[in-house]
């Protein structure tokens, strides 16, 4: 399905198409942010881990595959694929899922330290070139109780959420300290990478809107 998220937005000068290879809403509004049209549309992918992937190569590998999933139906984008994982002791924490799996989740983060590992893709559909990306966030939780836990995931239902919380929202409180390069990758998209991937293919963010 494709979603044409940005009608409202004027049509960038670039002849390219910008397309986004994510049916996420959090990425559709952060990429939203740069002002220019662009469609949104679910790659078909197994996200699936790899026998002894580590968390940076998958996010890496599931960002392209993402991006490359899209070029035969539009083989004149420029095509985003971004992935995302929690990491604690070094294993990966996926999408809940189910209430309970979000409050075990933060039960296992409360007081400690997690790694939020967003991988970004910029793929060029016409040539086959690309740019790959991971950009690491540190997040601290506060020590947390459970009925705080439970009180939280029945308010906000992060279940569709590496590591079960939604930092644009509620899920704010839950945090001692954040630690980025870039606030908007915990989100989802790293928005200060994908400017400077579309500046070095051509494409002008800050271009002269008609």
């Amino acid at each position: 399905m494709t979603v044409r998220a940005s009608s409202h937005l004027p049509v960038h000068p670039d002849s390219r198409t910008l397309l986004l290879a994510s049916s996420s809403p959090y990425r559709r509004a952060l990429l939203e942010r740069f002002g220019w049209a662009f469609s949104a549309h679910a790659p078909d992918i197994d996200e699936r881990p790899l026998a002894h992937e580590s968390p940076h190569d998958l996010v890496s590998r599931l960002a392209l595959a993402k991006a490359r999933a899209l070029i035969q139906q539009h083989p004149h984008a420029l095509v985003i694929g971004s992935d995302q994982v929690a990491v604690l002791d070094g294993q990966p924490l996926g999408k809940p899922g189910t209430e309970q799996r979000a409050i075990a989740q933060l039960e296992a983060a409360s007081g400690r330290t997690v790694q939020f590992l967003t991988g970004l893709c910029l793929l060029d559909a016409a040539s086959g070139a690309y740019e790959l990306e991971v950009v690491s966030t540190e997040v601290r939780f506060r020590t947390l109780d459970v009925h705080t836990i439970r009180n939280y995931v029945r308010r906000e239902q992060p279940l569709d959420c590496a590591g079960s919380f939604k930092c644009e929202g509620l899920g704010i409180a839950l945090f001692e300290a954040i630690s980025s390069a870039d606030p908007t990758a915990l989100i989802g998209l790293p928005l200060i990478a994908l400017r400077a991937m579309l500046g070095r293919a051509g494409f002008d963010v800050l271009a002269d809107s008609p």
